[in-house]
């Protein structure tokens, strides 16, 4: 295989990827990026400004793990970082996103447009931020490890590899899970979020935000899009369902048996454009990647290690694209 192979797919991540000033090194430097980011605040409107603020500060803000902050500037990295790809000239042949990160592939797929995104954005900050107190748990084990810690108000919220799970739940029940689960010598860690997405904890806000989805026009992808949550590629008729997007926030994601299904269907240079390297960190472990049939590759360093490391790191990565076919 080619050290570039022709077909590039997108990675795009979501709720646990963010951290203060992801991808800042880009902005004002970058026109497609900076453009991107400016469109996202002017869309969230009295809510962007702040956002802004926030993203740009070299201080962690206290809320900065809420949905209030986290979901709005993921999905807006996300989108940014996944145009300044498409300004390179590639068309990639399948896009695949992790939670919010499924949001941003549907809008850089055309499902729909950026303006309506922003708006349900918004709609998520009010609808979301009065859920139940609970948060997500990373976990180290077999879905059959914990099998039997679920259903007593703790939830699978994702399956990311054979052994990494998020677990979601209201917080005295994930408190009362992860006790059991190391005293079974399982490796147990809080991932960055203070909802507990992808579970029954946040059906309330689900239903409040179908209005809000009913009412947003939906379009079959123009782009190859793998959903995560139904573990193929989405189809026109799911893509223009209101119900499958609202229901998205309740229901686990399934990243690993999709990155698989992708994997299966084709070799691919998997690009991670979104902060950090988390999803870059599971696809190395698949069977395809160990192999050499397909490669991966991040936008951006593994951590917030400065704007000029963000900088390079993505003109790096343009500059191979530029040197190799794709």
């Amino acid at each position: 295989m080619d050290e570039h192979p022709l077909r590039v797919a997108l990675l795009f991540p979501g709720q646990g990827a963010q951290y203060p000033r992801m991808a800042a090194g880009l902005y004002g430097r970058l026109d497609v990026f900076t453009e991107a980011m400016d469109e996202a605040f002017e869309l969230l409107g009295e809510e962007g400004k702040p956002l802004r603020d926030i993203w740009l500060s070299p201080r962690p803000h206290a809320m900065y793990d809420d949905v209030t902050v986290a979901q709005p500037l993921l999905y807006a990295v996300d989108l940014a970082l996944g145009r300044l790809v498409l300004s390179w000239g590639i068309r990639p042949v399948a896009l695949l996103g992790h939670s919010v990160g499924e949001l941003a592939a549907a809008t850089l797929a055309g499902v729909l447009e950026a303006e309506d995104g922003f708006r349900l954005m918004r709609g998520r900050i009010r609808q979301f931020a009065d859920t139940p107190a609970g948060g997500m748990l990373a976990v180290a084990a077999s879905t059959a490890e914990v099998e039997d810690v679920l259903g007593d108000g703790v939830h699978l919220a994702a399956v990311n590899a054979p052994r990494q799970l998020l677990l979601a739940g209201r917080r005295e029940d994930l408190d009362r899970a992860e006790a059991l689960l190391r005293k079974r010598g399982l490796v147990c860690r809080d991932a960055r979020a203070k909802q507990a997405f992808h579970s029954p904890v946040v059906e309330a806000a689900v239903a409040a935000s179908l209005p809000d989805w009913r009412s947003t026009p939906l379009s079959p992808p123009g782009l190859t899009v793998y959903s995560a949550y139904t573990r193929t590629v989405l189809d026109p008729r799911t893509a223009c369902d209101p119900v499958f997007w609202a229901r998205q926030a309740a229901e686990p994601v399934l990243f690993a048996p999709t990155l698989d299904r992708l994997l299966t269907d084709q070799d691919c240079l998997l690009v991670e454009a979104g902060p950090g390297n988390g999803l870059t960190m599971l696809a190395r472990r698949h069977r395809a990647v160990v192999r050499g049939r397909s490669r991966v590759l991040p936008l951006l360093p593994d951590r917030q290690r400065g704007d000029e490391a963000d900088l390079a790191s993505v003109l790096a990565v343009r500059d191979r694209f530029r040197h190799s076919p794709v």
